[in-house]
């Protein structure tokens, strides 16, 4: 478990100076556990080491919009994505942690997320559309971040929806202004859910110049959770393994194609730890 004690320290001049973060719990919007109070922890923390943050998460069904105070960004909505020959329209949502002093951007769609939990149904059972979930929250992210004309240095994407994101900057957005330069780390996390998303379903992930070739050494026989992080650590400058749960293939994985990789910090070090890892990616 981290220790997320830490103290405010005074802001320096970066190379990444401007964060982006694609998370997929984000406390106290959903029930507090280690990945949505880290999903929130961390971004606060990066922005008291001196960083200019943006963040995201789902706009998951169990959300209560009217306590969280969640409202439409309609300048920001409005467009449709295509998955599977099926639109999608795609709801942009905002809301303010004060708190942390922190505004919060949700990407919301009706067919994947309203009245749906992160995971599992009421039953338990895992949706069958993770991974198409993962898709469009992916792409929806990228397609907001353009609308806001913000260019992030580093984008960290975190969890298992966050997972594609590297692999649709690098192939499907690399010449856009706002992803041209950008250095991309994905945090590995340990396994989120069970289930094999099915090897053809990997194939629905393709969108522009992001194709399923680019993947198929990864995922023509599985798709399950190490599998997406398998494919978000291809497609990263950096990976962070979050603790000693991570499956160690995903380390090894990086390793192997000379993708710089920061081992599990503990305690309140890992913002440090994470602030200065950021900033290797431009040496």
């Amino acid at each position: 478990m981290h220790n997320f004690s830490y103290s405010i320290e005074k802001p320096q001049r970066m190379k990444a100076n401007k964060i982006l973060f694609i998370t997929t719990e984000i406390e106290p919007f959903v029930t507090e556990n280690e990945h949505s109070l880290m999903g929130r922890l961390l971004p606060q923390s990066i922005q008291e080491c001196g960083h200019e943050i943006r963040t995201f998460t789902p706009k998951w069904g169990i959300i209560n919009e009217r306590r969280n105070q969640l409202h439409e960004v309609i300048r920001l909505s409005g467009m449709n994505l295509i998955i599977d020959d099926t639109d999608h329209p795609l709801i942009i949502k905002v809301a303010s942690l004060a708190s942390a002093r922190m505004q919060i951007y949700f990407i919301d769609n009706d067919d994947y997320f309203m009245k749906r939990g992160i995971l599992t149904d009421k039953e338990g059972q895992e949706y069958p559309d993770n991974g198409e979930r993962a898709i469009f929250y992916a792409r929806g992210v990228l397609e907001t971040v353009k609308k806001l004309r913000w260019v992030p240095d580093v984008i960290h994407c975190y969890g298992w929806a966050a997972a594609l994101a590297p692999f649709y900057i690098k192939k499907a957005y690399c010449d856009e202004p706002s992803f041209r330069n950008v250095k991309v780390v994905m945090e590995a996390s340990p396994k989120e859910f069970q289930q094999d998303l099915g090897a053809e379903n990997a194939k629905l992930v393709e969108y522009k110049d992001a194709r399923y070739e680019d993947i198929k050494d990864i995922c023509a026989t599985a798709y399950g959770h190490t599998e997406l992080e398998k494919i978000g650590a291809k497609f990263s400058d950096g990976v962070i393994i979050e603790n000693q749960d991570v499956d160690p293939s995903i380390a090894k994985y990086a390793k192997s194609l000379g993708i710089p990789v920061l081992a599990p910090v503990k305690g309140k070090d890992f913002k440090e730890a994470y602030s200065q890892f950021y900033e290797t990616l431009f040496e």
